[in-house]
């Protein structure tokens, strides 16, 4: 692992980390209840990472010991289908900025709560354009390994936009519908509380440009950190 890319992802882990402890000294600090949500936040933020590296394991096993393409396609499609729908939860962190865990006779400073939601939120977010940085460099070193300049095609980086795209739509529907990733094992309910939610006037606007803004955030900012870093790693 080249220097820059260990650097980045010690100080991701060090983001996480500060994030929970904020969270978790919250309680004892200012005598107030632990709010539990958060924590499922946090380990829902980090489970596309966990899924994706489930995903590498059994990609590499299938190479191993079922050296087909069935086999190897299966994997990488159905595990992908797994990440992209857990992707959601770590940039849905951005949308605690609304200071919702607050009471209205909530003791903890104002100061304090900021900075908790500010560092919860920018761990989500970086913890999406990471995933989305690696899974990049995977179908890069999988579909183009031999090229001599794999990401200065427009291919991969559409593929990073559209994503971007889903995960923001994925945020709508977790804030606005309350979706969550497990939903989709009761398919039949999802799509009729997905289609009432949309044939209510005024509700699909709303979600363009819930998406349109997200998605737009987290481009900018996937362009100003996981870019120059994936450069870096295939130049």
């Amino acid at each position: 692992m080249n220097a820059p890319l260990l650097i980045s992802a010690l100080a991701l882990l060090a983001l996480n980390l500060y994030a929970l402890i904020l969270v978790v000294v919250r309680a004892p600090l200012y005598r107030t209840r632990l709010y539990r949500p958060m924590l499922l936040n946090i380990a829902l933020s980090l489970s596309p990472a966990l899924m994706l590296a489930v995903v590498v394991l059994l990609l590499l096993a299938a190479i191993r010991f079922v050296p087909s393409p069935v086999a190897v396609w299966s994997v990488i499609v159905i595990g992908g289908l797994a990440w992209l729908l857990l992707l959601p939860n770590s940039a849905y962190l951005v949308t605690e900025l609304n200071l919702s865990h607050r009471r209205e006779d909530e003791t903890v400073p104002l100061w304090y709560d900021i900075m908790l939601v500010l560092t919860l939120a920018m761990s989500g977010v970086l913890n999406t354009l990471a995933n989305v940085a690696l899974v990049q460099l995977l179908t890069v070193a999988i579909v183009l390994p031999n090229a001599a300049d794999p990401l200065h095609g427009a291919g991969s980086w559409v593929a990073a936009g559209v994503t971007l795209v889903l995960v923001a739509f994925g945020m709508y529907l977790g804030r606005y519908i309350r979706f969550n990733s497990w939903d989709l094992m009761r398919p039949t309910r999802f799509v009729r509380k997905l289609a009432g939610h949309f044939t209510t006037r005024g509700n699909a606007t709303i979600a363009f440009g819930f998406v349109l803004t997200h998605a737009v955030f987290l481009a900018i900012l996937y362009a100003i950190v996981a870019a120059p870093t994936l450069l870096t790693i295939l130049p």
